[in-house]
């Protein structure tokens, strides 16, 4: 049992005595989210918005931030607002976040695969630029022959609603009168023997 106490021991010693750049990389970690969003005009379009969001979530700044997102192409939709699909920023905080948007519109019915967006930065202590991608997007059925939504009919539940709740309100009572309660049953059983 001496055994483990010392064990512990050396390996507390050990955590305290080495430094937590030897334990963890002191640098930037690139996260991106990448999220479409279809939405139906009346005319018929369909239009993608798309939003990337970038999040350093390192202990440090990256340099020459680069997004690129040529997934989408330019035989299937036209940009329609948003300038273009890439973008460029001088430096990424720690901790910090970076978002670009864009609008598509779509011109042809398709079942759509797009790739995940290309990240690229620089971090000061390596020489080899850092590459990261975004979440991957799920297919998009863009044009899709979508059937009616059913709404719900508030007109006929101001026209009847009064009246399913009057039969309800008696059906219920005439149950309640109808089914003798437990603690009757209870007693009559009891006096029978």
């Amino acid at each position: 049992m001496a055994n483990w106490g010392v064990m512990w021991w050396l390996l507390a010693a050990l955590v305290l005595v080495v430094p937590k750049s030897a334990i963890t990389d002191d640098g930037p970690f690139i996260v991106a989210h990448k999220k479409p969003i279809l939405t139906r005009l009346k005319s018929g379009a369909e239009r993608i918005s798309v939003s990337i969001d970038i999040y350093n979530q390192g202990s440090a700044t990256a340099y020459d931030v680069t997004l690129n997102d040529d997934s989408w192409s330019r035989d299937v939709f036209d940009i329609v607002s948003g300038s273009n699909t890439s973008m460029s920023w001088e430096r990424l905080d720690a901790g910090a976040l970076l978002s670009h948007s864009f609008e598509l519109e779509a011109k042809v019915k398709t079942l759509f695969y797009g790739a995940p967006a290309f990240i690229t930065f620089r971090v000061p202590t390596k020489a080899v630029i850092q590459e990261a991608y975004s979440t991957p997007i799920l297919p998009l059925d863009i044009l899709a022959d979508r059937p009616p939504e059913k709404k719900f009919e508030w007109r006929l539940l101001a026209k009847y609603g009064s009246l399913i709740s009057v039969i309800s309100i008696v059906t219920l009572f005439i149950c309640l009168i109808a089914t003798p309660s437990k603690s009757g049953a209870a007693k009559t059983g009891k006096k029978k023997r």
